[in-house]
């Protein structure tokens, strides 16, 4: 199905050069002189990447109709991971490097959107915030304070985070699974 810039809207899919986006954000521009046109930040769902384009005003795309399928992460098995659908019940096994950057954010029991565009995965959407035990970090030293600088951990998945110096092994933390960024202790 074709679309125009005029259809834009935050969220969209659309088929470009071969691949899939997501429409990030865009501006409908109308200068004093020459046409109109649209700036965008399109995501591409194959690879994770994010671009910017400048469309002319009325130009059209095809619209990339994207399935997202509620799953739940199980466990890993070796190299794989083991998801069941979460309509049907029915378990499915996909390699781990398929995933990508996500796998190291998943835990068992996780509910997760799988992003599928003609039967092809583009990309496992997890919750934007999870919670984390760590496993391994160095100790705070007395007189850190919450201003006083930062240092890695290791979470449960096997993930590394940065933390401020006050976070200890074994306390719960909550991460923003989007950008891998500490945001708070958990409560």
């Amino acid at each position: 199905m074709a679309i125009s810039t005029a259809d834009f809207k935050t969220g969209l899919t659309i088929q470009y050069e071969g691949n899939v986006y997501q429409i990030v954000e865009f501006q409908h521009v109308k200068p004093g002189k020459g046409g109109a046109f649209v700036r965008s930040r399109l995501k591409n769902l194959m690879t994770g990447n994010t671009v910017e384009k400048t469309w002319r005003a009325g130009d059209k795309m095809d619209s990339a109709l994207v399935e997202r399928r509620n799953v739940e992460f199980l466990y890993r098995d070796g190299d794989d991971l083991v998801f069941m659908d979460m309509s049907d019940y029915e378990q499915m096994t996909l390699p781990a490097k398929q995933i990508g950057d996500a796998v190291n954010f998943l835990k068992d029991n996780t509910p997760v959107q799988l992003v599928t565009w003609k039967n092809q995965l583009l990309n496992i959407d997890l919750p934007h915030t999870m919670e984390f035990v760590v496993t391994q970090t160095d100790p705070g030293l007395r007189g850190d304070t919450a201003q006083g600088g930062s240092k890695p951990a290791t979470l449960e998945t096997g993930a590394t985070v940065t933390v401020p110096l006050f976070v200890n092994e074994g306390e719960t933390i909550r991460v923003d699974t989007r950008t891998g960024q500490y945001l708070e202790r958990a409560k």
